[in-house]
């Protein structure tokens, strides 16, 4: 999705490749060309020669190639809290990852959470007040206008209707913010066309 979310924010024309992921052809797959040299880390971008993995990878060399301004704040102490927040996200949160993985296709009522996925969702919603908080009065977005940051979040905020997680006011209307946004309404609605699933994702939390 933020790769996707990227790309799209150029608004430029791509072509765009879905790949199954974790069935029985999976390990066979992601060893093939297609993936080299990323050996199976999605998402990769090709723009002729060049090969560009990994999500925020793929954000910085989009921002150098069409304009830092499409991703990041113009305010230098804005965009250093924004790369930071972005470079978190893509580095930490694994207990999050791991137990409430992303399938924008189903929703579960809500259990209690273990203590180490508590304790990130915590840290998330802080970042979320400490940007709204500071940065942004001019929109509806973390520093007002739609940047890398909010795309690197927006899985976070699926995760968390997925599986009905009770948060405050001030992080419900952010999140209704961002899946309003064409993009990830696009990029959601994509998803429900897909004809396979991962069986491990479509299981009720324990």
């Amino acid at each position: 999705m933020r790769g996707w979310l990227a790309v799209k924010q150029t608004g430029e024309e791509f072509e765009e490749l879905v790949v199954p992921m974790f069935d029985e052809d999976w390990e066979k797959r992601r060893e093939g060309d297609e993936f080299a040299p990323s050996l199976g880390k999605v998402p990769i971008l090709w723009d002729g020669d060049c090969v560009v993995w990994d999500s925020l990878a793929i954000v910085e060399f989009l921002a150098d190639r069409f304009g830092k301004e499409l991703y990041w704040p113009d305010d230098e102490t804005a965009c250093g809290m924004a790369r930071s927040m972005a470079a978190e996200m893509h580095s930490s949160f694994a207990n999050l990852r791991r137990e409430l993985p992303m399938n924008v296709r189903k929703t579960f009522p809500f259990k209690p959470l273990p203590e180490g996925v508590r304790g990130e969702i915590e840290r998330i919603l802080t970042l979320w007040a400490q940007a709204r908080a500071r940065f942004g009065g001019g929109g509806d977005f973390l520093f007002g206008r739609w940047c890398a940051v909010d795309m690197m979040y927006a899985p976070v905020v699926t995760r968390f209707i997925t599986y009905s997680v009770p948060l405050p006011p001030f992080a419900e209307l952010y999140m209704k913010a961002v899946l309003s946004h064409p993009h990830v309404g696009e990029w959601i609605d994509k998803a429900q066309d897909e004809p396979w699933v991962i069986e491990h994702y479509e299981q009720e939390p324990a």
